[in-house]
């Protein structure tokens, strides 16, 4: 990782960093309540809990909101490894897939162990100069550790023209 991806990978990291850009930058994250649990190289953990503004007639969180929590546990890493690049590169979600099993009544953590896809498209799309697309997995899960849904987010790699 370069220096900037470091820096950016401890901004994720600080709640009250992430809360103010969110405001800015995320304001449906923001006012959803969504939180970065944890990020390294390895492992992204996105959270949102069931509340007043995130909840649907049938006393769940709403799917939009499981939906931009799952997408963030992914795009973060997205975000990460285009931070820095020279020349830059446009990034940009393609294709979505969803599963819902279970009820979303409580706390729900999005998990995506599948950074290095994203890094490694990146580095393909330098590469090549053509669009690098990858598919990377976010699950969800409940406080007691059941699986409330899975999401499937294709993402584009395109490095820009000058």
């Amino acid at each position: 990782m370069n220096t900037e991806q470091k820096k950016l990978l401890k901004r994720y990291n600080s709640r009250f960093l992430f809360k103010t850009v969110s405001f800015f930058k995320l304001p449906l994250a923001f006012f959803a309540g969504l939180k970065i649990v944890h990020i390294d190289e390895h492992v992204s953990r996105v959270s949102t809990r069931l509340s007043f503004i995130t909840k649907n007639p049938f006393r769940s969180t709403y799917f939009a909101v499981l939906s931009m929590a799952a997408e963030l546990s992914t795009g973060l890493y997205a975000l990460l490894f285009i931070t820095g690049i020279q020349p830059s590169v446009a990034v940009i979600i393609t294709g979505l897939n969803a599963r819902f099993l279970k009820k979303a009544t409580g706390t729900t953590i999005f998990t995506c162990r599948e950074g290095e896809k994203l890094r490694q498209a990146v580095v393909q799309a330098l590469e090549t100069g053509e669009a690098a697309v990858t598919t990377v997995k976010s699950i969800g899960k409940n406080e007691a550790g059941e699986t409330v849904a899975e999401f499937e987010f294709t993402w584009s790699f395109k490095q820009r023209t000058v």
